[in-house]
C-alpha cells in the first residue's frame, strides 16, 4: 500500500523589506515605498521619510492617499498595476504631502512577485534634480573664479611689488617733503591694492577645527548684527535644538555667516514698504542629503532670510563671483569669501530671491572630514 506523499512546498520568496534588502533600500537616495495590494504603506526608506516629512512608524499601514495626495485617476492606475502585474511610469506628477507642501516628481511603479502583490514605488523629485544641477553650476563657478583670481593676483602682485619698491627707493633719495608726499601716496595705494588682492584670494590659513555648535555661531552673528543695527531691525530665531556639534572652524564660520547677515541687514533697510526690517535665522537637519557630488548622512541647513527688495535675476546667478555687488559701496568680496569658507567645510551656499524675501541657504555636512 502506497502512502500519499505531500508535494514539496514552493520556497517562499523573501519580502523586499526583509533585512538583507532593507539595508540596500535604506542606503538609496531615491525615495522608495512598498505598497500593499490595497495601496497601504508597508515600508518607506529614509529618503522617502525625508521627502514626505513623516516616518515609517507614523505611516505604516496607512492608505497611500493619507500621506501622498494625487488625483483619483492616478490611484486607480496604481490599483490596476497591482491587479494586472504591470509597471507604470509617470513624469512631472504633482503630489501634495501631509502638511500641504507641493512636490513635482517623476515616479515609477513596479509590481513585486509576492503574494499578495506588493508594489515598489520609486519617486525622484524634479526639484532635487534641478537643485543638483544648480549646485554643480555653483561649484563650477567657484572653481573657475578661484583659477581666475589666482592668475590675476599673480599678474598684479609682481608689478605692484616693483612699483612699491621703486617708490621706496625714490622716497629715500628725495629731500623735499612736498615731493616725498607723492611717493608715499604711491606706496600706500600699492599696499591697498595688495590687500584687496589678498582679500579676493580669501582666507588662506588652514582651518582650526574643533567641536562646533552651529547655534553658538549664529548667536554670535545675531549679537553683532543687533549691535550694528542699533535696534532698527527685528531679529527672529527658528532653531532646531537637535542639531549635533560638528567639526568646524568657529571663527571662520562666524565670518562667513556675518558676511551674509550684514548684506541681509542692509537689504532689509532698503525695502520700500511700511513693514519693519526683519532678519530670520533658521536651522534644520536633512538626512541622506546630497551636496554637490557627495551624499551625506546628516546635513545642517541654515537659512538667513530678509524682507528686502530682493536681488535682480540678472545679478542672482553671479553674486558669488568676486567683485560682483548690487551696491555702489560694496566690494563684492563678502559672498565670495563666504562661499570659500563654507566650501572648506565641504558645504555650499545657495540663494533664492524674490521681491520681499531673499533666502541665503547654507548646507553644512555634520560628518567629520580629515
Amino acid at each position: 500500500m502506497h502512502s500519499k506523499r505531500t508535494p514539496p512546498m514552493s520556497p517562499q520568496k523573501p519580502a523586499l523589506t526583509d533585512h538583507g534588502y532593507k539595508s540596500i533600500l535604506d542606503g538609496l537616495t531615491t525615495a522608495v515605498l512598498v505598497l500593499g495590494e490595497d495601496l497601504s504603506i508597508r515600508y518607506l526608506n529614509p529618503a522617502a521619510e525625508s521627502l514626505f516629512k513623516t516616518s515609517l512608524a507614523r505611516s505604516q499601514g496607512l492608505p497611500l492617499n493619507d500621506v501622498l495626495i494625487d488625483s483619483e485617476g492616478a490611484l486607480q492606475i496604481l490599483h490596476d498595476a497591482a491587479r494586472d502585474g504591470r509597471t507604470y511610469t509617470r513624469r512631472e506628477a504633482e503630489f501634495f504631502v501631509l502638511f500641504g507642501s507641493r512636490l513635482v516628481v517623476d515616479y515609477s511603479v513596479t509590481p513585486l512577485s509576492s503574494a499578495p502583490t506588493e508594489l515598489l514605488m520609486e519617486i525622484q523629485p524634479r526639484e532635487r534634480l534641478m537643485r543638483i544641477t544648480r549646485e554643480e553650476d555653483i561649484i563650477s563657478q567657484q572653481e573657475a573664479s578661484r583659477i581666475l583670481v589666482r592668475g590675476m593676483a599673480h599678474e598684479i602682485k609682481n608689478p605692484l611689488g616693483g612699483i612699491r619698491g621703486a617708490a621706496q627707493l625714490l622716497d629715500r633719495e628725495l629731500t623735499d617733503d612736498n615731493q616725498r608726499e607723492y611717493t608715499r601716496v604711491i606706496i600706500n595705494e600699492a599696499d591697498r591694492l595688495r590687500s584687496l588682492v589678498d582679500r579676493m584670494l580669501g582666507p588662506r590659513k588652514a582651518l582650526n577645527k574643533a567641536p562646533t555648535n552651529i547655534h553658538e555661531v549664529l548667536e554670535r552673528v545675531r549679537t553683532l548684527i543687533e549691535a550694528e543695527s542699533k535696534g532698527r531691525i527685528q531679529l527672529k530665531r527658528d532653531y532646531d535644538p537637535s542639531i549635533p556639534e560638528f567639526s568646524g572652524d568657529k571663527e571662520q564660520l562666524i565670518q562667513a555667516f556675518l558676511n551674509i547677515a550684514r548684506n541681509a541687514m542692509e537689504a532689509a533697510f532698503e525695502q520700500n514698504t511700511n513693514q519693519p526690517a526683519t532678519l530670520c535665522f533658521r536651522t534644520r537637519t536633512l538626512r541622506q542629503f546630497t551636496v554637490g557630488h557627495r551624499r551625506h548622512r546628516l546635513v545642517c541647513r541654515v537659512d538667513i532670510i530678509d524682507n528686502g527688495p530682493g536681488i535682480p535675476p540678472d545679478l542672482l546667478q553671479n553674486i558669488f563671483y568676486p567683485m560682483i555687488s548690487g551696491r555702489a559701496s560694496g566690494t563684492g568680496l563678502g559672498l565670495s569669501i563666504t562661499q570659500s569658507i563654507i566650501g572648506q567645510h565641504h558645504g555650499l551656499v545657495e540663494c533664492e530671491s524674490e521681491p520681499g524675501r531673499t533666502d541665503f541657504i547654507i548646507f553644512l555636512p555634520l560628518e567629520d572630514y580629515q
